[in-house]
């Protein structure tokens, strides 16, 4: 955020609940509040011609907001490792990740968190290849995620999961971008950003090699040529960038 703000930009990023500095709350994970908090932000600080920036789950609560809030302040989307359109199996989404499956991993990450994270902190950031990420860089983000709530760390997740976002997808009616690492095991490629490629009209699709679900920490850099690209000349009329992620949000 601080080079797209020194680009004239305004930066506004929020945590969800559980998350970062968020109360602690055992309710209000599913898409249709996430989006709800999103239009009370934006409405609260009165926000126009904005670009969302989304990352994971993140993209499907931009969407989400599209479909219930309209397009009044919004000018144009980014979806960033987005986890849409649908990533369970379903009669007609046989290439989705079966329930089973899913649930086994989720058993075993919430049996043990700190050690489910750390074994896990390789693929997200896919050291594996040659990305340069500093250890402390790594032990900041693993901090990160244990900290927000355990049930929020589930629930982001199984919403993420669960939620077809299909037909939604469909009736995007802004510029959008959407960018995504053809190395991510969090949300791979070929279930995500190259199917939600697809059904978004008239989007322009960035495809990163060798980039993981952290691409907005490992390719930081041209994330953001990207993002100032694609807002154009925006970014000189202090046009506001809205973060949508999911702060926090475990890999």
């Amino acid at each position: 955020m601080l080079p797209l703000s020194e680009q004239g930009l305004r930066c506004v990023a929020f945590d969800k609940w559980g998350h970062g500095r968020s109360d602690r709350v055992g309710h209000g994970f599913d898409y249709d509040t996430l989006a709800d908090d999103l239009a009370a932000l934006l409405d609260h600080l009165d926000l126009r011609e904005v670009t969302l920036a989304a990352h994971s789950m993140g993209g499907g609560e931009v969407i989400r907001y599209l479909s219930r809030h309209g397009y009044d302040r919004v000018s144009r989307i980014v979806l960033i490792a987005a986890t849409a359109p649908l990533a369970m199996r379903t009669p007609d989404n046989p290439e989705g990740v079966d329930r089973a499956v899913f649930d086994a991993i989720m058993a075993d990450r919430t049996k043990d968190r700190p050690r489910w994270t750390a074994q896990n902190a390789q693929a997200f950031f896919a050291t594996h290849l040659g990305n340069q990420v500093s250890t402390e860089l790594i032990e900041r983000t693993i901090q990160r995620c244990l900290d927000c709530s355990a049930k929020a760390a589930v629930e982001v997740v199984r919403t993420g999961f669960r939620t077809d976002l299909r037909e939604e997808c469909a009736a995007v009616q802004l510029p959008t971008l959407i960018i995504h690492g053809d190395a991510d095991a969090s949300a791979p490629i070929d279930l995500c950003g190259r199917r939600l490629a697809k059904p978004v009209p008239g989007n322009v699709y960035k495809e990163c090699p060798g980039a993981a679900h952290a691409i907005f920490m490992t390719h930081a850099e041209q994330v953001n040529r990207d993002l100032l690209d694609f807002i154009g000349d925006g970014s000189s009329s202090h046009t506001p960038a809205v973060s949508a992620e999911v702060a926090g949000e475990e890999p």
